[in-house]
């Protein structure tokens, strides 16, 4: 079975604050192999896990326009980060 990369970049911070976590647009993570996100948000680890798992395994998203790549809102309700999934094919 093949196994993708995925990288999880931050899009946008949603809110009028610094999130909790202290991310930033353009923050990037790859996720190789069997390995997961060292220092991550636990809360948006915890949104993104459904989407990330199905990219690394070869699986389809088929609401989403490019079947490699989702977006995923993590729960802060103050604000919000936006992140892009992105399976790497290569």
């Amino acid at each position: 079975m093949d196994i993708y990369e995925v990288v999880i970049t931050v899009r946008e911070v949603l809110g009028d604050r610094e999130p909790s976590c202290g991310y930033k647009p353009g923050d990037s993570w790859r996720v190789v192999g069997n390995e997961t996100v060292n220092d991550f948000c636990g809360w948006a680890f915890n949104a993104i896990f459904p989407f990330i798992t199905p990219l690394r395994f070869g699986g389809d998203l088929p609401w989403e326009e490019d079947e490699d790549t989702a977006l995923v809102c993590c729960p802060d309700p103050h604000n919000p980060v936006v992140f892009e999934l992105r399976r790497v094919r290569e």
